[in-house]
């Protein structure tokens, strides 16, 4: 509800569209389902319209000076939404030079920006087509970074990474396998939209300790129950450890649970010391 009133308002809809949109649904819900899916539509309906006075107008700044590497932050996204790759790319190979540990590079730079993008589309600020650019933009950045990254010592752990069947949003598993990277682990990073078919392969192969799920939008978390099913059912499924995350499982206290892993991280950090307490017990 959140999430869709500050997108109604950055499309300069009238002020009860939402509303509107909600009765519309309940109404239909009542004509084309059962009884009983019908009066779950309608708690959800209810539930929703009570809380969409309480919710924010705009969503909170994610890039700003006065945060930890806020200033550079700030010029790279700006470089960003120019459309200049080369000067953004330049800051970060820069502040690295200097100093700056990739780790801050990815919590206080990439992954702060990437909600800002995400941010400026939801308020109309950006196209999907400059979003793209940001996103693909970035990633190439990630890995012109990987002469650090791999410098750590190995501690002969493996972890592959992977989003489920129908989810695009890749860029924050790619950046939770980096961390792993940089903490000794030898990743295995499987990218977007992967069948069940092709992990449990891959599990197989490289002998993995931890299978690593993420899911961005809620509609994939049956998604993310299904793959962890199948895994279960094999042989390498007994021994792999599941670790889940993503904006769904941060938002639902114990989905993870629901869904049958064995843990999750509400942000790469964690994510690192769960999957090493899971493998060490």
């Amino acid at each position: 509800m959140a999430w869709v009133k500050v997108l109604f308002i950055g499309l300069n809809l009238p002020a009860d569209t939402l509303e509107k949109t909600l009765d519309c649904t309940r109404w239909a819900a009542h004509e084309q389902l059962s009884p009983d899916q019908a009066a779950l539509v309608e708690e959800y309906v209810t539930i929703g319209l009570a809380r969409l006075h309480d919710t924010p107008s705009a969503p909170p700044l994610f890039v700003a000076e006065s945060l930890p590497l806020g200033g550079l932050a700030k010029d790279y996204l700006d470089a960003l939404l120019r459309g200049d790759r080369q000067t953004a790319s330049q800051l970060i190979l820069t502040a690295v030079a200097r100093g700056v540990a990739v780790k801050d590079i990815y919590l206080h730079v990439f992954q702060r920006t990437q909600y800002e993008i995400g941010r400026l589309w939801q308020i109309n600020r950006i196209s999907v087509a400059q979003e793209h650019f940001c996103t693909a933009a970035t990633q190439l950045i990630m890995s012109q970074l990987y002469p650090y990254i791999f410098r750590t010592e190995r501690v002969g752990r493996r972890l592959v990474a992977t989003c489920v069947g129908g989810e695009l949003h890749e860029i924050g598993v790619r950046m939770v396998a980096d961390f792993f990277e940089m903490a000794g682990w030898d990743t295995y990073y499987l990218g977007a939209n992967m069948p069940a078919e092709s992990v449990i392969q891959a599990l197989e192969e490289r002998r993995a300790h931890v299978l690593g799920i993420s899911a961005t939008i809620t509609f994939h978390v049956g998604e993310v129950a299904d793959l962890i099913a199948k895994v279960r059912a094999t042989e390498v499924g007994k021994n792999v450890k599941i670790l889940v995350g993503g904006y769904p499982f941060n938002v639902s206290e114990g989905l993870w649970r629901s869904v049958n892993a064995d843990g999750f991280g509400t942000d790469a950090q964690q994510a690192i010391a769960v999957a090493n307490q899971l493998v060490s017990a």
